[in-house]
Protein backbone atom coordinates (compact mmCIF):
# COMPACT_ATOMS: atom_id res chain seq x y z
CA UNK A 1 0.00 0.00 0.00
CA UNK A 2 1.35 3.43 -0.95
CA UNK A 3 1.82 5.86 1.91
CA UNK A 4 3.85 4.35 4.75
CA UNK A 5 6.01 6.22 7.28
CA UNK A 6 9.15 4.81 5.68
CA UNK A 7 7.97 5.87 2.21
CA UNK A 8 5.36 8.64 2.45
CA UNK A 9 3.27 9.98 -0.43
CA UNK A 10 4.96 13.11 -1.81
CA UNK A 11 2.54 16.01 -2.17
CA UNK A 12 2.53 19.42 -3.86
CA UNK A 13 -0.05 22.04 -2.80
CA UNK A 14 -0.96 24.97 -5.08
CA UNK A 15 -3.51 27.49 -3.78
CA UNK A 16 -3.53 31.28 -3.83
CA UNK A 17 -5.28 31.39 -0.44
CA UNK A 18 -2.42 31.53 2.07
CA UNK A 19 -4.62 30.46 5.01
CA UNK A 20 -6.05 27.41 3.25
CA UNK A 21 -2.61 26.45 1.98
CA UNK A 22 -1.23 26.63 5.53
CA UNK A 23 -4.08 24.49 6.89
CA UNK A 24 -3.48 21.81 4.27
CA UNK A 25 0.30 21.97 4.71
CA UNK A 26 0.07 21.58 8.49
CA UNK A 27 -2.18 18.56 8.16
CA UNK A 28 0.11 16.89 5.63
CA UNK A 29 3.23 17.58 7.71
CA UNK A 30 1.60 16.22 10.87
CA UNK A 31 1.06 12.76 9.34
CA UNK A 32 4.11 10.52 8.68
CA UNK A 33 2.34 8.91 5.72
CA UNK A 34 2.48 12.13 3.67
CA UNK A 35 5.39 14.42 2.79
CA UNK A 36 4.86 18.01 1.66
CA UNK A 37 7.57 18.62 -0.94
CA UNK A 38 6.54 22.03 -2.30
CA UNK A 39 3.93 24.78 -2.24
CA UNK A 40 2.79 27.40 -4.72
CA UNK A 41 0.43 30.35 -4.63
CA UNK A 42 -0.16 30.91 -8.34
CA UNK A 43 -0.31 29.17 -11.69
CA UNK A 44 3.22 30.35 -12.46
CA UNK A 45 4.58 29.02 -9.16
CA UNK A 46 2.62 25.82 -9.64
CA UNK A 47 4.25 25.17 -13.00
CA UNK A 48 7.66 25.79 -11.47
CA UNK A 49 7.21 23.35 -8.57
CA UNK A 50 5.78 20.72 -10.92
CA UNK A 51 8.91 21.01 -13.07
CA UNK A 52 11.37 21.08 -10.19
CA UNK A 53 10.03 18.48 -7.76
CA UNK A 54 9.20 14.79 -7.80
CA UNK A 55 5.73 14.21 -6.37
CA UNK A 56 2.91 11.66 -6.30
CA UNK A 57 -0.14 13.88 -5.73
CA UNK A 58 -0.91 17.52 -6.44
CA UNK A 59 -3.65 19.36 -4.54
CA UNK A 60 -4.70 22.35 -6.63
CA UNK A 61 -7.26 25.15 -6.40
CA UNK A 62 -9.18 26.08 -9.55
CA UNK A 63 -8.81 29.85 -9.10
CA UNK A 64 -5.14 30.78 -8.88
CA UNK A 65 -5.24 34.51 -9.45
CA UNK A 66 -3.01 34.48 -12.51
CA UNK A 67 -4.76 31.51 -14.15
CA UNK A 68 -6.94 28.45 -13.75
CA UNK A 69 -6.17 25.22 -11.96
CA UNK A 70 -7.30 23.30 -15.03
CA UNK A 71 -4.19 24.49 -16.84
CA UNK A 72 -1.99 23.26 -14.00
CA UNK A 73 -3.68 19.85 -13.92
CA UNK A 74 -3.07 19.43 -17.65
CA UNK A 75 0.53 20.62 -17.25
CA UNK A 76 1.19 18.31 -14.31
CA UNK A 77 -0.20 15.33 -16.24
CA UNK A 78 2.02 16.23 -19.17
CA UNK A 79 5.17 16.55 -17.05
CA UNK A 80 4.48 13.68 -14.62
CA UNK A 81 1.84 11.39 -16.09
CA UNK A 82 1.89 9.01 -13.10
CA UNK A 83 1.02 11.76 -10.60
CA UNK A 84 -2.54 12.08 -9.29
CA UNK A 85 -4.40 15.40 -9.13
CA UNK A 86 -7.03 16.46 -6.60
CA UNK A 87 -8.98 19.70 -6.94
CA UNK A 88 -9.53 21.71 -3.76
CA UNK A 89 -12.26 24.23 -4.56
CA UNK A 90 -14.35 26.75 -2.67
CA UNK A 91 -17.35 25.82 -4.86
CA UNK A 92 -19.00 22.47 -5.57
CA UNK A 93 -19.98 23.02 -9.20
CA UNK A 94 -20.76 19.93 -11.28
CA UNK A 95 -19.30 21.41 -14.47
CA UNK A 96 -16.02 22.26 -12.72
CA UNK A 97 -15.74 18.71 -11.41
CA UNK A 98 -16.53 17.13 -14.77
CA UNK A 99 -13.92 19.23 -16.54
CA UNK A 100 -11.32 18.41 -13.90
CA UNK A 101 -12.04 14.68 -14.29
CA UNK A 102 -11.79 14.98 -18.06
CA UNK A 103 -8.29 16.39 -17.59
CA UNK A 104 -7.34 13.41 -15.46
CA UNK A 105 -8.06 14.52 -11.88
CA UNK A 106 -8.91 11.75 -9.41
CA UNK A 107 -10.55 13.86 -6.73
CA UNK A 108 -12.63 16.96 -6.10
CA UNK A 109 -12.92 18.40 -2.59
CA UNK A 110 -14.76 21.43 -1.24
CA UNK A 111 -12.53 23.46 1.07
CA UNK A 112 -14.95 24.32 3.84
CA UNK A 113 -16.23 20.77 4.20
CA UNK A 114 -12.93 18.90 4.02
CA UNK A 115 -10.74 20.24 6.82
CA UNK A 116 -9.15 17.32 8.60
CA UNK A 117 -9.43 14.92 5.66
CA UNK A 118 -6.74 15.97 3.20
CA UNK A 119 -4.34 13.22 4.23
CA UNK A 120 -7.02 10.59 3.69
CA UNK A 121 -7.82 12.05 0.28
CA UNK A 122 -4.16 11.96 -0.73
CA UNK A 123 -3.80 8.35 0.39
CA UNK A 124 -6.98 7.32 -1.45
CA UNK A 125 -5.90 8.67 -4.84
CA UNK A 126 -2.28 7.56 -4.39
CA UNK A 127 -3.55 4.01 -3.94
CA UNK A 128 -5.68 4.01 -7.05
CA UNK A 129 -8.95 5.26 -5.59
CA UNK A 130 -10.94 8.44 -5.99
CA UNK A 131 -11.80 11.16 -3.49
CA UNK A 132 -14.92 13.20 -4.11
CA UNK A 133 -17.03 15.31 -1.75
CA UNK A 134 -20.09 13.08 -1.01
CA UNK A 135 -22.77 15.52 -2.15
CA UNK A 136 -21.00 16.14 -5.44
CA UNK A 137 -20.43 12.42 -6.03
CA UNK A 138 -24.14 11.71 -5.60
CA UNK A 139 -25.18 14.49 -7.98
CA UNK A 140 -22.72 13.36 -10.63
CA UNK A 141 -23.94 9.77 -10.43
CA UNK A 142 -27.57 10.88 -10.75
CA UNK A 143 -26.62 13.09 -13.67
CA UNK A 144 -24.72 10.33 -15.41
CA UNK A 145 -27.63 7.95 -14.87
CA UNK A 146 -29.76 10.10 -17.16
CA UNK A 147 -28.15 8.89 -20.36
CA UNK A 148 -29.74 9.16 -23.76
CA UNK A 149 -30.64 6.09 -25.82
CA UNK A 150 -27.62 6.71 -28.04
CA UNK A 151 -25.29 6.76 -25.05
CA UNK A 152 -26.75 3.46 -23.86
CA UNK A 153 -26.07 1.90 -27.23
CA UNK A 154 -22.50 3.14 -26.99
CA UNK A 155 -22.29 1.66 -23.51
CA UNK A 156 -23.38 -1.73 -24.76
CA UNK A 157 -20.60 -1.65 -27.33
CA UNK A 158 -18.04 -0.66 -24.71
CA UNK A 159 -19.20 -3.43 -22.38
CA UNK A 160 -18.77 -6.01 -25.10
CA UNK A 161 -15.19 -4.82 -25.62
CA UNK A 162 -14.25 -5.44 -21.98
CA UNK A 163 -13.09 -8.94 -21.12
CA UNK A 164 -14.50 -10.78 -18.11
CA UNK A 165 -11.25 -10.15 -16.23
CA UNK A 166 -11.37 -6.42 -17.06
CA UNK A 167 -14.97 -6.16 -15.85
CA UNK A 168 -13.99 -7.92 -12.61
CA UNK A 169 -11.09 -5.52 -12.07
CA UNK A 170 -13.31 -2.52 -12.81
CA UNK A 171 -15.81 -3.71 -10.18
CA UNK A 172 -13.00 -4.01 -7.64
CA UNK A 173 -11.72 -0.53 -8.48
CA UNK A 174 -15.24 0.78 -7.93
CA UNK A 175 -15.18 -0.92 -4.55
CA UNK A 176 -12.14 1.15 -3.58
CA UNK A 177 -9.51 -1.57 -3.91
CA UNK A 178 -5.93 -0.67 -4.86
CA UNK A 179 -3.95 -2.38 -7.63
CA UNK A 180 -2.01 -4.34 -5.01
CA UNK A 181 -5.21 -5.51 -3.32
CA UNK A 182 -6.74 -6.50 -6.66
CA UNK A 183 -3.60 -8.43 -7.56
CA UNK A 184 -3.73 -10.29 -4.26
CA UNK A 185 -7.41 -11.14 -4.75
CA UNK A 186 -6.86 -12.43 -8.30
CA UNK A 187 -3.44 -13.98 -7.75
CA UNK A 188 -1.69 -11.77 -10.31
CA UNK A 189 1.03 -9.11 -10.06
CA UNK A 190 0.37 -5.42 -9.54
CA UNK A 191 2.02 -4.78 -12.90
CA UNK A 192 -0.48 -7.11 -14.60
CA UNK A 193 -3.37 -5.35 -12.85
CA UNK A 194 -2.11 -1.97 -14.07
CA UNK A 195 -1.83 -3.36 -17.59
CA UNK A 196 -5.50 -4.40 -17.43
CA UNK A 197 -6.40 -0.94 -16.09
CA UNK A 198 -4.68 0.72 -19.05
CA UNK A 199 -6.68 -1.51 -21.42
CA UNK A 200 -9.89 -0.49 -19.63
CA UNK A 201 -8.97 3.19 -20.08
CA UNK A 202 -8.44 2.69 -23.81
CA UNK A 203 -11.67 0.77 -24.33
CA UNK A 204 -13.81 3.21 -22.31
CA UNK A 205 -11.91 6.23 -23.66
CA UNK A 206 -11.15 7.63 -20.22
CA UNK A 207 -7.97 8.85 -18.52
CA UNK A 208 -8.40 8.06 -14.84
CA UNK A 209 -9.90 5.47 -12.48
CA UNK A 210 -12.50 7.96 -11.33
CA UNK A 211 -13.64 8.48 -14.92
CA UNK A 212 -13.72 4.72 -15.60
CA UNK A 213 -15.84 4.03 -12.51
CA UNK A 214 -18.24 6.91 -13.22
CA UNK A 215 -18.56 5.80 -16.84
CA UNK A 216 -19.20 2.16 -15.98
CA UNK A 217 -21.57 3.06 -13.16
CA UNK A 218 -23.67 5.31 -15.35
CA UNK A 219 -23.77 2.66 -18.05
CA UNK A 220 -24.97 0.07 -15.56
CA UNK A 221 -22.40 -2.68 -15.97
CA UNK A 222 -20.62 -2.61 -12.63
Amino acid sequence: MVGQPQKPVRVVVVDDDTHIRRVIAQELMADPRTLLVAEGGSLREGRRVVREHDFDVILVDLNLGDGRGYDLIAYAKEIRSSAEAVVVSVLEADEDALRAFELGASGFLVKNSWFGGFVQSVLQVANGGASITPGLARRLLLRLDRLSGLAKLTAAGAQRKLTERERAILRMIAGGMTSAEIGGRLGISTMTVNSHVKNIYQKLRVRSRAQAVSCANSWGFL
